[in-house]
């Protein structure tokens, strides 16, 4: 869209009653298949493509201590292909994995009685067969069909909750998407583990353990959350990293990539009375897995304010101050909404007050990231150098403890409301966006939250404002979080 076009939507969003804006609806048909496969679909013939999405409620928190990182390290070696895809000989495949998944067996235990000698023997005797074994390969075979169709933004990522595939194909290319991904759901082989462990180590070392910034958000993280797994890293700590087997993974894989943990979206240019009969072809004959009880795990109520100082002289001075807050589902999470966008952004109260009149920072915000089972509100300033920290701390409770005190005025209401409307009118002309924020939604319990969501905020008034304020932004529900040089 030409800025012209920007700025005439925005000067027309601004001019309109929020309610007649709220009537902005996202369509979309739902169906489950009889194996609990969930899928949307969403037509928009804006593009000739389609943004496909499958999405497994799988993350950080289901993983087993000791396990951490167990649903990104499957992410990857979903890549790896299938028992007809990246291999030449499906037969000779298993056969060569079975022999390395007993080679590094006995490597386990014989450094289990430390014996590292014989070890290190069965290692190399398994790294000898894999690359053997290798000649076989049709390396990247997966990735290339999807570039070879014409996709793009081809991806995976693993979350606390989710690990997702997405790409974006031509509207007569989808059914590939169809035939790879229930072959993924279904045959998925997990070539290459050991290899690959090793790059996800590589992976750990360079985002956590060599970034100051990837230690410090990781340290806040197990601070904020004391009992329930959000605390647990997505890439995994260290350790549990070391001790991945394959079984491992194998297990992980047979239990949660099934089709009643999955969540199947696609938006764009395609006809749904077309679409559903060849998903059920592909994914229908997929026999349902065991079904998981929601987590009873429950964060306990924080003693107090909690702190914490890292001192690096690497990484730019930063404040970070996180509040537990209610899981979606709740009505002060809408409140909390209007909260953050009225603190948020180049016009919102933190950048205004830290950055433009006392310019004791570079940047300011703040977030309210819902989730199930609890959400949190965070609040974070990059910290101009020389600045102390205390003194930016003191103006942030200062603006909390307005926010508290004094009722958001109708214009700045207002401006607040608008700039959601604005915001969630081009997230829909986007479909991509479209196709991963349904399938988020889906995911916390309905995709059609996404619609609802304008209304609810319709109806927030400023003393439910001031109301969710007063009781989760305060002291001694706060993680404060310093990052700061080190003393001379």
């Amino acid at each position: 869209m030409k800025l012209r076009s920007k700025i005439f939507l925005l000067g027309f969003l601004l001019c309109i009653p929020f309610s007649w804006a709220a009537k902005v609806n996202l369509k979309a048909e739902k169906l489950v298949l009889d194996n609990g496969l969930t899928v949307l679909l969403h037509e928009n013939t804006q593009a000739p493509t389609v943004a496909c999405r499958l999405f497994y409620a799988t993350g950080s928190v289901h993983e087993k201590p000791g396990q951490s990182g167990l649903a990104h390290m499957l992410e990857h070696m979903l890549f790896k292909g299938t028992k007809k895809i990246g291999i030449t000989d499906s037969i000779a495949d298993a056969a060569f994995l079975a022999q390395e998944d007993s080679l590094r067996a006995l490597s386990r235990e014989a450094f289990a009685r430390q014996d590292s000698a014989s070890a290190l023997r069965f290692i190399a005797q398994h790294d000898s067969i894999q690359e053997v074994h290798r000649q076989l390969f049709i390396k990247d075979e997966l990735w290339e069909s999807y570039l070879n169709a014409g996709g793009t933004g081809l991806n995976a990522y693993t979350s606390a909750l989710v690990t997702a595939y997405h790409v974006t194909l031509p509207k007569n290319k989808v059914e590939l998407f169809l035939w790879l991904e229930s072959d993924r759901m279904e045959n998925a082989v997990l070539r290459e583990f050991y290899p690959e462990r090793d790059v996800v180590r590589e992976e750990r070392r360079m985002r956590y353990d060599d970034s100051p910034t990837g230690r410090y958000f990781e340290s806040l993280k197990a601070t904020f959350y004391e009992a329930f797994p959000y605390r647990i890293p997505t890439i995994g700590w260290a350790e549990d990293i070391n001790n991945y087997s394959r079984e491992l993974a194998v297990d992980h894989y047979q239990k949660y990539y099934k089709p009643n943990n999955a969540i199947l979206v696609f938006a764009g240019d395609f006809n749904s009375a077309e679409l559903i009969p060849k998903i059920k072809k592909y994914f229908a004959p997929i026999p349902r897995g065991s079904e998981f009880p929601p987590l009873i795990m429950n964060e306990p109520e924080a003693a107090g304010e909690k702190r914490l100082v890292v001192r690096r002289n690497d990484s730019k001075p930063r404040l970070d101050m996180l509040f537990h807050t209610p899981a979606v589902g709740s009505p002060e999470i809408f409140a909390l909404d209007i909260a953050e966008n009225v603190l948020n952004g180049r016009s919102g109260r933190l950048h205004r007050r830290l950055v433009e009149q006392e310019q004791l920072a570079v940047a300011a915000g703040a977030a309210n990231n819902i989730k199930p089972y609890m959400s949190s509100f965070e609040l974070s300033v990059i910290l101009r150098e020389g600045v102390e920290h205390q003194k930016v701390e003191k103006i942030v409770w200062e603006e909390l403890q307005k926010l508290a005190d004094e009722p958001v005025s109708d214009r700045e209401l207002q401006r607040v409301r608008n700039s959601i409307i604005a915001s969630q009118v081009r997230s829909f002309r986007n479909m991509e966006h479209v196709a991963t924020i349904m399938a988020y939604y889906e995911l916390y319990g309905d995709w059609n939250l996404v619609n609802r969501w304008l209304d609810e905020v319709a109806q927030i008034s400023p003393a439910e404002v001031q109301a969710a304020v007063q009781k989760y932004l305060q002291r001694n529900r706060a993680t404060i979080g310093y990052m700061k040089a080190e003393e001379p």
